[in-house]
């Protein structure tokens, strides 16, 4: 602290030490170039060292060179490929749905004293009840089809989008909305130049918790009565007690949410390169 205060201090023309300077010697430090796939291949060192040592039963959990010769397999009969479009297409129309869904909800919300008593207390009585919770009611109102698949992943997408999306614009300084009346801002420039961009870290913030969100959703959907799909695929294979597919399934779910959430990482990051952090 004293040597920020010290450098705010220090009159005009005097050397003082630059806000990145200081921001690389108190901060986390510099960025790892790949540094988001350290964690996974250390874990992926740790399954091949266990599984050449002896330390994990291949009744348990497969080797990693079984799977990857099952993963072929599967590709080469074509399973696998429809299987991942059948589980893309779902995961993609739910996180759709549910983040405009979410994000139209947290705007009116957000701006509106009257949007906010009607939408704000529903929305947390959804918050409180787990959306895997409504799928018997789900399967009543819909069937067992696409449909309600789709709308279980929208439900659990679009509480987190809201959550943060709202928390982000009532988080915006009241100020701007002063310094907006002063110059004569009209209500729709004031939404476009200062609302949406101040909401955009708690909107993707949002978008991280939504992806996580709906590929959990997906997995337990493509499970209830599905004949199709990357779950259903792991379901017939516990049936059979093919442990080597189901890992080859939980593998593809794992990749789909790194892939997803490296995305929205690098979606912040672009988007919101003006903003000071001590992730710098």
């Amino acid at each position: 602290m004293s040597t920020l205060t010290a450098s705010r201090a220090a009159p005009a023309g005097e050397d003082t030490l630059d806000d990145r300077v200081v921001r690389r010697r108190l901060g986390p430090g510099r960025r790892i170039p790949l540094g988001f796939w350290i964690g996974p291949v250390a874990l992926l060192a740790l399954w091949f060292a266990g599984s050449a040592t002896g330390l994990l039963d291949p009744r348990t959990l497969s080797e990693p060179w079984t799977v990857v010769d099952t993963a072929a397999g599967l590709v080469e009969s074509g399973r696998l490929q429809e299987s991942l479009l059948t589980s893309a297409v779902r995961a993609l129309l739910g996180l759709g749905i549910g983040v405009a869904v979410g994000t139209v909800l947290a705007v009116v919300s957000g701006l509106s004293r009257l949007g906010e008593a009607f939408i704000d207390g529903p929305i947390q009585v959804k918050r409180s009840i787990p959306t895997l919770a409504l799928i018997p009611l789900l399967i009543l109102w819909l069937g067992i089809g696409e449909e309600m698949k789709v709308v279980t992943i929208a439900l659990g997408v679009l509480v987190p989008v809201y959550i943060h999306t709202h928390n982000g614009l009532r988080s915006i300084e009241g100020r701007y909305a002063e310094l907006a009346e002063t110059i004569g801002v009209s209500r729709a420039e004031f939404v476009r130049d200062v609302v949406l961009p101040g909401a955009m870290p708690g909107f993707l913030l949002g978008l991280r918790f939504a992806v996580t969100t709906a590929l959990l959703a997906l997995v337990v959907v493509e499970q209830v009565n599905s004949t199709s799909g990357i779950g259903h695929m792991i379901t017939l294979a516990s049936n059979y007690g093919q442990t080597d597919v189901i890992v080859v399934g939980l593998v593809v779910y794992a990749v789909l949410g790194l892939v997803a959430d490296g995305s929205v990482r690098l979606i912040e990051r672009k988007a919101l390169s003006w903003r000071r952090t001590l992730a710098g």
